[in-house]
């Protein structure tokens, strides 16, 4: 029997074609799915135009109302605000000036900023991503008796200033909005409290002046606007001094001094003014000097500020997340090497409360700490607002992160915040979608490696560190091995390989815990699987997913063919508990005779026959082809005179269909087994979708 040593050295010595083989396999996949890189939009903000974030809570009216807030303002959810805001500028230093009120904040870079090459979605996903996690993780400090219900999350986008001068007046403009936005509230809770409801104090206060507002508080509730808090009629600013500050003591006592930057927070009546902007050096160098004072503010330079990317129409949506600097992440937490399932288990509920959350999200991706959510192609979430897509995404999945750390990692304490970054592209075929998921799966990767090769090396290597060696000897040591060699050393260790969980075996990893996942909506339910996405066997065997969407509408009077099986589904009224596309209406007609699975009472009915990629769905039935479909109910007996004369209305229907040549690929040959129906004929119906 060969020593340890002697295996060892054969282990490390062979299969250097293996290895090239495997690299070059990969390096050929990898090039046939990169292609669908080319649909990812350059988002730069170009010099010299400054970069501003602009974020706000997403359904904070309601958030507030749960957690109790204060009305008109709850100045210990206020300071919240702030020192997440303060947190983000000590955190990023391109940062350099900060303005909020309410529940927004405004985030100004500096000129030069090279932030993520300021990439327009990279900057806003990170900077609400962080901005989320510090206001989960600080929750408690601010509210020490009161439980958080349900993950928070914000919306961010990038406001791009082309000078100075726009700047000031992006600044006016949200300083005014803040004054006219508290004031109103102001009077509008003190109505409430003193009896009238809130639509009587809402049409009260319709059409009222800042002056009329003014003397409606102080008559009525001796209250002089002027004197409440600065925080709540001026909003609140973050500045960056230079301070020198002790950062150590020498052998004798004596301190060791720096200068450092230290934001602080200050409230002034006009921040677009002069006299404040030009007091602050540190404003003044990295953004530059206010010339004039301005009264007001430009109608077009409001209507840039309110410009919204809109993604194109009739386009898959992928909004892929990446953890940033989670190699770092993990090695602080101390997170099981290769795999540890406690991090991948929180990144999957993280996905899932997120799929559960949208209901245009129709499949999820997963790999260590990347996700990719595809949205449907007629979505029209957030109006196709890219932006709102994204940071909503993004913010509502770090705060959940943060929510259920304490699920999964139990004995670990969160040391710092973590946070991920986000984009969307648009795929306009299902083609390409499955391309991209397929590239996802194949590039995420660390060693020129897939799948499960990949997560093989990595155990290899930290059974090899755990062993005694260095992290630059393991890996020389793994250098041109084959997998059957793997296999070999990894039973020296005792661990058989094909034992592990699929949830190692079939992700992907480098340093961090791997993994894939596939999530989509059935009956409301979300359905986890580890799988392969790359094979059409898998798409093959869940044709729902991405096929479900419809392509033609056609108004005729026609035999509708329902398969025995599913004539429970007939007269089933829309409010059950289906997927908006899988409804079943109600018919026009409750006397329907079912014969041979075919309907026989004539239905006056819009059609939704959808043409899918390998096939067509008539009525309540999927088919590879028209043919199939005549051929199919042309052989049945036992149809009545009046079915037999509507079977001749079909072909006609038929051809509309045959009109766009399906692809003759085998994936024709596949049953797909659909659960569809009619669109109700009741306007409170959504039909199909």
């Amino acid at each position: 029997m060969k020593s340890l040593a002697a295996e060892n050295m054969h282990i490390a010595s062979s299969g250097s074609r293996s290895f090239h083989a495997t690299s070059e396999l990969v390096e050929m996949a990898n090039s046939k799915y990169e292609y669908v890189k080319s649909y990812e939009v350059d988002d730069e903000v170009f010099l010299p135009n400054f970069i501003v974030v602009q974020i706000n809570g997403r359904g904070f009216k309601r958030f507030s109302q749960v957690h109790e807030f204060e009305k008109p303002n709850d100045e210990v959810a206020l300071n919240l605000m702030n020192s997440c805001a303060i947190c983000v500028s000590e955190e990023f230093p391109d940062v350099v000036f900060l303005y909020g009120f309410s529940d927004e904040y405004s985030f100004v870079f500096k000129k030069t900023s090279k932030f993520y090459q300021r990439r327009a979605s990279k900057v806003e996903s990170i900077i609400v991503s962080f901005f989320t996690s510090v206001y989960v993780m600080k929750w408690r400090e601010f509210f020490p008796h009161k439980e958080l219900r349900y993950s928070p999350s914000f919306h961010a986008r990038v406001i791009s200033c082309a000078s100075i001068e726009v700047l000031q007046s992006y600044l006016l403009w949200r300083q005014t909005n803040c004054h006219t936005h508290n004031l109103h509230k102001t009077c509008l809770w003190e109505l409430i409290k003193c009896g009238k409801t809130e639509s009587e104090a809402l049409e009260l206060l319709r059409g009222t002046t800042k002056e009329e507002k003014n003397d409606l508080l102080f008559g009525n509730f001796e209250i002089n606007y002027q004197k409440l808090n600065p925080m709540f009629r001026q909003g609140s600013c973050i500045l960056k001094t230079e301070v020198i500050d002790i950062v150590k003591h020498r052998e004798n006592g004596s301190p060791v001094r720096r200068l450092r930057k230290k934001s602080s927070i200050v409230h002034s009546k006009n921040i677009a003014g002069k006299c404040f902007w030009n007091n602050h050096t540190g404003l003044l160098k990295e953004l530059g000097s206010f010339t004039n004072d301005i009264g007001k503010v430009e109608p077009d330079y409001v209507r840039s500020f309110q410009f919204k990317k809109i993604l194109m129409p009739s386009t898959w949506i992928v909004i892929r997340i990446d953890g940033c600097h989670f190699h770092r992440f993990s090695d602080v937490h101390e997170f099981v090497k290769p795999n540890d399932k406690q991090a991948l288990n929180l990144m999957n509920a993280c996905a899932m409360a997120v799929v559960k959350e949208f209901p245009d999200i129709v499949f999820s991706y997963g790999v260590s700490d990347e996700y990719s959510f595809v949205l449907k192609k007629d979505s029209h979430f957030y109006q196709r607002q890219a932006s709102e897509i994204v940071s909503a995404i993004v913010s509502l999945f770090t705060s959940i992160y943060i929510t259920k750390w304490k699920d999964f990692i139990h004995k670990k304490e969160l040391k710092y915040p973590p946070y991920f970054d986000g984009r969307a592209v648009c795929y306009p075929s299902v083609e390409i979608l499955r391309d991209y998921l397929a590239w996802r799966q194949w590039s995420q990767i660390s060693n020129g490696f897939a799948g499960h090769i990949n997560n093989q090396y990595n155990t290899c290597f930290w059974e090899l560190v755990k062993s005694g060696k260095s992290k630059s000897e393991a890996q020389n040591f793994l250098k041109g091995t084959q997998t059957g060699d793997k296999e070999k050393l990894l039973k020296q260790f005792g661990i058989d390989y094909h034992k592990l969980p699929a949830m190692f075996r079939q992700g992907r990893h480098h340093n961090d815990a791997g993994e894939r996942k596939t999530w989509w909506k059935s009956l409301k339910r979300v359905i986890v699987e580890h799988c392969n996405i790359i094979e059409p066997s898998f798409w093959a065997a869940h044709p729902t997913i991405l096929y479900r969407i419809s392509s033609a509408k056609v108004e005729t009077t026609c035999w509708s063919f329902v398969p025995t099986s599913m004539t429970s589904f007939v007269s089933v009224e829309p409010s059950l508990d289906l997927p908006y596309s899988c409804r079943a209406g109600s018919c026009s007609s409750r006397d329907c005779k079912v014969v041979e699975g075919v309907w026989t009472s004539k239905i006056r009915a819009s059609l939704m026959m959808t043409r899918l990629k390998c096939g067509f769905v008539f009525g309540c039935a999927a088919y590879p082809s028209s043919d199939v479909v005549l051929e199919t109910h042309r052989k049945r007996s036992s149809l009545d005179k009046t079915a037999q004369e509507q079977l001749q209305a079909v072909p006609l229907m038929l051809q509309l269909l045959d009109g766009v040549n399906p692809r003759k690929s085998s994936e024709t040959k596949c049953q797909m087994q659909l659960i569809t129906g009619f669109p109700n004929q009741n306007k409170s119906s959504r039909g199909f979708t």
